[in-house]
């Protein structure tokens, strides 16, 4: 039975790191770092995220500053708040909170977003310093990642590493830190021939596709360590009785509620092989947000 690698355990840790960072940062007399979230009209789950990412400021010492906008805002109007920000010397970093209004422009405004402030890693200079392997800001889920695996002391150099999705969100940045870290890299994705024996192949196994259960138990390599990515509303219960076979609370509570969030990875069935598996909920979320502080503690410290 392998073990529950618990994100928001590591998650705290990396917190706790950035709030001790902040407060030798104020006690030498320097501002507190400050990080601007803009939150685009109504969306439920948008705002639960921005709560959570205003609370982890709170936590580390770390000040906020929201920009709530009406989903109706033209491209202009926002694109205008975005370089009020940039040219605000109080603010260290900025966040676009996504998904934006299907009216706008999305990569225009990320890539409007100054370099120095982009605490998301998506802009496409930040981008090319994480290809070139010299500093800058890099994306927050992959960023937590390897700070995870360094404390969970998984030694990553000669490691066979595959990462299965392909995404510059998660996939990309994340198959080139494990390289710049000796791993050796095979990312793996939809068109990928014999899927499940290149997952095999794999003493780390990162899955962020997007396809709930996707990776089954007999993908998985005897122990491997596995880090899913993916998060996934589940309301089809035939669905669930595949996937979750070797979960029945996670099928009784589908048939109770009605749905259920899981990963990429068949979480049950991945306990019986790897050596260690993050869960879904409570895995890489978490520290997504504490990588977020984390660069935003690393934007205050380059201004």
């Amino acid at each position: 039975m392998g073990a529950l690698l618990d994100g928001k355990a590591y998650a705290d840790r990396i917190l706790a790191e950035v709030k001790v960072e902040v407060a030798a940062r104020t006690a030498a007399g320097h501002a507190a770092p400050c990080l601007a979230v803009v939150l685009v009209g109504e969306d439920p789950a948008s705002a639960v995220y921005v709560r959570g990412k205003v609370k982890a400021c709170a936590e580390t010492g770390i000040g906020s500053l929201e920009r709530r906008l009406p989903a109706t805002i033209s491209q202009a109007e926002l694109e205008a708040v975005v370089d009020a920000l940039n040219a605000d010397a109080k603010v260290h970093g900025i966040l676009i909170q996504l998904p934006l209004p299907k009216h706008l422009d999305t990569k225009a405004i990320l890539d409007r977003v100054s370099p120095a402030k982009d605490v998301d890693g998506f802009h496409p200079l930040n981008q090319g310093r994480l290809f070139q392997g010299v500093k800058g800001l890099r994306p927050c889920t992959p960023s937590a990642v390897m700070r995870m695996l360094e404390l969970h002391g998984v030694a990553l150099s000669g490691l066979r590493a595959v990462v299965l999705g392909r995404s510059e969100i998660v996939g990309k940045p994340m198959a080139l830190m494990l390289l710049e870290a000796n791993a050796t890299v095979t990312l793996a994705h939809s068109q990928t021939k014999d899927l499940p024996a290149v997952c095999r192949e794999a003493d780390l196994l990162v899955a962020a596709v997007g396809r709930p259960g996707l990776v089954e138990g007999s993908w998985i390599k005897p122990g491997a360590v596995v880090v899913d990515v993916g998060i996934n509303r589940v309301e089809d219960l035939a669905l669930g009785e595949r996937i979750f076979a070797a979960e029945p609370a996670k099928l009784a509570k589908l048939r109770e509620k009605g749905h259920v969030l899981c990963g990429d990875v068949r979480f049950g069935e991945a306990l019986q092989v790897a050596s260690a598996v993050t869960p879904v909920p409570g895995g890489v979320g978490p520290l997504t947000i504490a990588g977020l502080m984390r660069n935003t503690l690393l934007a205050a410290e380059d201004h």
